[in-house]
């Protein structure tokens, strides 16, 4: 792969990663069924849990298994069933996207999002940050999401 290609592959990244946040955010059902591979995994065991940043714990310890989603279906049920009923605002900042061959990449994303329940509902709010840990393949129709996990460094459940 020569330059121009490698940042042709990043920028379609980029766009890639801005679109799963938009479609998520505005419950784009079907745009964001385009964005994950067919054996996508989406890897939560990390995302209620925070870094202390002097000790290095964890709180509260990860998840298990039960918290990893596999499968194009399972993931985009998953992510419905998490957020079609509440309002979020989710931002990817700072990518730091490697090609890692023709068809695959890795790159990691700090992100931020909030999270609140519909008007009229009862009071919701939680506000993170973290990263999002990815792994990009390459399809006929483009880019896509095969493996993604969220790590916390800050989560404020309101």
């Amino acid at each position: 792969m020569d330059d121009l290609q490698r940042l042709v592959a990043i920028e379609d990244i980029r766009q890639l990663k801005a679109r799963y946040f938009r479609c998520m955010d505005t419950k784009d059902w079907e745009g964001l069924a385009k964005v994950f591979a067919p054996d996508a995994v989406f890897d939560l065991r990390q995302v209620s849990s925070t870094r202390h940043p002097l000790t290095g714990v964890w709180t509260p310890p990860f998840g298990d298994d039960a918290d990893v989603h596999r499968g194009h279906a399972a993931v985009l049920e998953m992510i419905r069933d998490a957020v079609s009923h509440l309002v979020t605002v989710h931002h990817g900042h700072m990518s730091e996207i490697e090609i890692t061959d023709e068809i695959t990449a890795r790159a990691i994303w700090a992100m931020e999002d909030v999270i609140l329940n519909a008007p009229g509902d009862k009071a919701l709010y939680m506000h993170g940050m973290g990263h999002y840990h990815d792994d990009y393949v390459r399809l006929p129709a483009g880019w896509a999401i095969v493996n993604t996990r969220i790590t916390r460094l800050f989560l404020d459940r309101g």
